[in-house]
């Protein structure tokens, strides 16, 4: 057997370097830094954060529990936690890293060097890493539903601060050797641990009221049941709290006179005389001063006043949502029963009634225009056309957010019907300039094979062949189509063994069989491409 007393350093070669932002604990010889305590809660959120939460589990089930990585690896499996080793290793690692457990210096006792391998890192939880996990596993055990107020500490309270008051009043006429100072301590801690019991389950109990009584969809037998709770549990505790805050603001008013006599009398007991300690609540003047603030209302709203105005709140949202349910028209805001008819039909269909159900409910019908909306400036909308390319349609707000469709305000003024017809005219004669000039780009052409037209001139000779391919009875001779309103002809020439190329941006136009020509028409008065004042064909 060997003895060896394993001194830890600060950093280990095998450990993976700190990410970067996190904060290194060093062992317990230095304070952690307050700046960097939020990294106390990052194992909570990390990824395997069921790892991290089963390793701090074991660190903090004893006191003064002192584990290797190993033998976490050994309880974890006993636990039923498929793990290896080399993982818990880098668990904890991370764990010191950010402060939860802290190496420890202890001696160690082993007679092979695998033992010695295997107990030389050993770990135990810090001081803020276990408090942090306590809170942790509090809030993970807590339930969903409402929690008791600890109303019953009032009562207790008001009795122990009256003893306190009395045991002040003994040592300044000086009977303190009447004062059994242990005593009073507990009675002060008493005091401090029953107010924050009574004032996290206040709040926590409104907090959880509020949740629900903003619920537009309470109805029914859960509706009835939170009304029960809320009447009679909401009035106890208003009942409690007029009874018993009256009186300890009084014995806290009067204590807080006497406190020159009692924090002295609380310091003659033995504590710990480090600088920077904890100590407990009730042995500085400010804790005094902030609990009789509480009560009082010294800095602003007082605790009690408070708690009946959350009560009166609660209570009145209670009636609102009463008052919703029981309107003859209703408000509209809640859809509950609506919607839960709606979830049986959907339940009793077959699937294409379901999907035709869908479609009425929601309105999941196509994106295409049925109608022409009046509001719509580009009247070329048409019912193919998708709303993904048309321009926006303006819905108002009172139907947008509301579903009102109740005209508000002035009537809109009548749009002047002489700018609409300006509008069209200029319209219409930009659209004969644009055919124009294709005409005029396809009377120069001549043969079309192999030649590069502009978009616009594309599209006017596809018009033109179409409209050639319908009149036409066969193509075994040469037909003809002419615009006279731009003086153009197209004419076709059967060739089986040819084709007719046509370039263009918009892509390359090859017509089989044939060859294609355009030449411009002249009639009196009138030049090639430019629109004649009669039409024939």
């Amino acid at each position: 057997m060997t003895e060896h007393r394993d001194t830890v350093a600060a950093s280990d070669k095998h450990a993976p370097p700190p990410a970067d932002g996190d904060a290194v604990y060093d062992g317990g010889i230095a304070d952690f830094d307050a700046g960097r305590r939020t990294d106390l809660y990052r194992y909570v959120t990390a990824d395997n954060a069921s790892d991290y939460l089963a390793v701090m589990d074991l660190f903090t089930a004893t006191l003064l529990t002192d584990l290797s990585a190993a033998e976490v690896h050994t309880s974890l499996v006993a636990d039923g936690l498929d793990v290896r080793v080399e993982e818990v290793e880098y668990l904890c690692r991370r764990l010191e890293e950010w402060g939860n457990v802290v190496r420890s210096v202890r001696d160690a006792r082993v007679a092979t060097v695998s033992e010695y391998l295997r107990s030389r890192s050993r770990y135990q939880v810090s001081k803020l890493g276990g408090r942090v996990h306590r809170d942790v596993g509090a809030i993970l055990d807590a339930s969903d539903g409402a929690r008791e107020v600890a109303r019953e500490l009032l009562g207790g309270t008001a009795t122990v601060l009256a003893r306190i008051a009395k045991a002040i009043d003994a040592i300044r006429t000086g009977n303190s050797e009447r004062v059994d100072v242990e005593t009073l301590a507990a009675d002060v801690t008493t005091v401090f641990l029953n107010q924050r019991a009574f004032s996290d389950s206040a709040t926590d109990f409104y907090a959880f009221v509020q949740g629900r009584i903003s619920r537009y969809d309470l109805a029914g037998d859960e509706f009835a049941a939170f009304k029960t709770m809320l009447l009679d549990y909401v009035e106890l505790i208003s009942a409690d709290v007029s009874r018993h805050a009256p009186g300890i603001a009084a014995t806290l008013e009067r204590i807080e006179g006497g406190l020159d006599v009692l924090l002295p009398t609380l310091d003659t007991l033995p504590g710990l005389a480090e600088a920077g300690t904890e100590r407990s609540p009730g042995r500085r003047r400010e804790d005094w001063v902030d609990l009789t603030a509480w009560y009082t209302g010294r800095r602003g709203r007082s605790g009690p006043d408070q708690l009946r105005g959350a009560a009166d709140q609660a209570l009145g949202q209670l009636l609102a949502n009463a008052k919703r349910m029981l309107a003859a028209a209703g408000t509209g805001v809640s859809r509950r029963a609506d919607l839960l008819k709606l979830a049986t039909w959907f339940d009793t269909a077959d699937t294409v009634t379901c999907q035709r159900l869908y479609d009425a409910a929601f309105g999941a019908y196509p994106a295409r225009h049925a109608i022409h909306g009046p509001e719509e400036e580009n009247g070329r909308a048409g019912p193919t056309t998708s709303w993904w390319d048309d321009d926006p349609v303006d819905v108002p707000l009172s139907l947008r957010e509301r579903g009102d469709r109740t005209a508000r305000g002035r009537t809109s003024r009548i749009p002047d019907p002489g700018l609409i017809r300006e509008q069209l005219i200029a319209q219409a004669h930009a659209e004969d300039e644009r055919k124009r000039l294709a005409a005029a780009e396809l009377c120069a052409v001549g043969h079309l094979n192999g030649a590069h037209v502009s978009p616009a001139a594309q599209q006017l000779l596809l018009s033109l062949l179409s409209d050639l391919l319908a009149r036409a009875q066969s193509l075994d001779c040469n037909s003809s189509t002419t615009d006279t309103d731009l003086a153009l002809r197209l004419t076709a020439t059967p060739d089986p063994d040819a084709a007719t190329v046509i370039h263009s941006p918009d892509g390359d136009l090859t017509i089989h069989g044939m060859t294609l020509t355009t030449r411009a028409i002249t009639q009196p008065g009138t030049q090639p491409g430019s629109p004649s004042m009669a039409a024939t064909s």
